[in-house]
């Protein structure tokens, strides 16, 4: 890539993270992160033209790569300082929220259930030169045993229960972060997403409701 093209990609990439400031606060750290991090290698070649806006863009498998702004709300809700030193990630799709996680955090474990896409996500991030993302092609409601327990953990798909296995491997005083689908009928119809915040204490688990936010379901075992 030319010295031209380089400084044209950092500059479109400075400009989406100051957009997202201005709908929510990021520290230095965050900001820094977004303005590094190329949106667009992460994008399906169709799209590229759109890769630096505030919008969610489809990927294969009839999956998203979310929102830029919706990335900044879900990473803002995992409470990063410097003592966090490892997150798993359930649902790893385009790669982008791990590459985000990954100049925060010093060990980023994500999970994949649809083998195309983690394939993907692993060519973004070896063209990025990132090499502390560990990824794993498996149904992510398992979570990832081998290296429990994990100071965070993010959800990255939409589900109605965090299965207790997810918290059995969060770390005490850690945060869990998830999309949680609400009826509020029987008939399961209008059914909402709350970004949920779970903090696994002592004395049990604490959970606080943030906003609304629109992520892909998720489903049970893999895909190749």
């Amino acid at each position: 890539m030319s010295e031209f093209n380089s400084k044209i990609i950092a500059q479109k990439c400075q400009k989406l993270a100051d957009e997202i400031s201005a709908w929510v606060q990021l520290d230095k750290d965050l900001y820094n992160a977004f303005a590094s991090i190329e949106r667009e290698i992460f994008t399906p070649k169709g799209f590229k033209h759109q890769a630096y806006k505030l919008d969610p863009l489809p990927l294969s498998q009839d999956q998203w790569i979310s929102s830029p702004l919706t990335v900044a709300k879900m990473t803002l809700a995992l409470e990063i300082d410097k003592s966090v030193d490892s997150v798993l990630e359930i649902g790893c799709g385009s790669g982008y929220q791990a590459a985000i996680l990954s100049k925060l955090i010093r060990r980023v474990f994500t999970i994949e259930r649809i083998e195309p896409l983690l394939l993907e996500a692993k060519k973004c991030f070896k063209t990025l030169g990132i090499s502390n993302i560990h990824t794993r092609f498996d149904d992510g409601q398992k979570g990832w045993r081998d290296y429990a327990p994990y100071d965070r953990i993010l959800m990255s798909a939409s589900i109605k229960k965090v299965p207790e296995a997810l918290f059995e491997q969060l770390s005490e005083n850690g945060i869990l972060v998830a999309p949680v689908e609400i009826s509020s009928n029987p008939s399961e119809q209008n059914i909402r997403q709350l970004i949920t915040q779970y903090i696994k204490t002592k004395n049990g688990i604490r959970v606080k409701t943030l906003e609304e936010c629109l992520f892909v379901p998720i489903l049970d075992g893999v895909s190749r």
